[in-house]
């Protein structure tokens, strides 16, 4: 059976191009992994600098609107 015309074949090897190496895998997995850490430091970094409120809701301005 005949190609169309205008119709491309590529062979294995020319079709498997964009997968060589593994490096974009271990790329995309640093990555994840310092991004987790950048927010996780950052998380943490926010909730010890934050004021202790021993779990009360700040009720002191509570009901002053108007």
């Amino acid at each position: 059976m005949q190609a169309p015309a205008g119709e491309t074949h590529l062979d294995k090897q020319e079709a498997r191009a964009g997968t060589g190496p593994r490096a974009m895998r271990y790329v995309l997995m640093i990555s994840v992994a310092l991004a987790i850490i950048a927010m996780s430091a950052i998380w943490m970094t926010g909730a010890l600098s934050a004021p202790e409120n021993d779990g009360q809701a700040d009720t002191a301005t509570a009901g002053t609107a108007g």
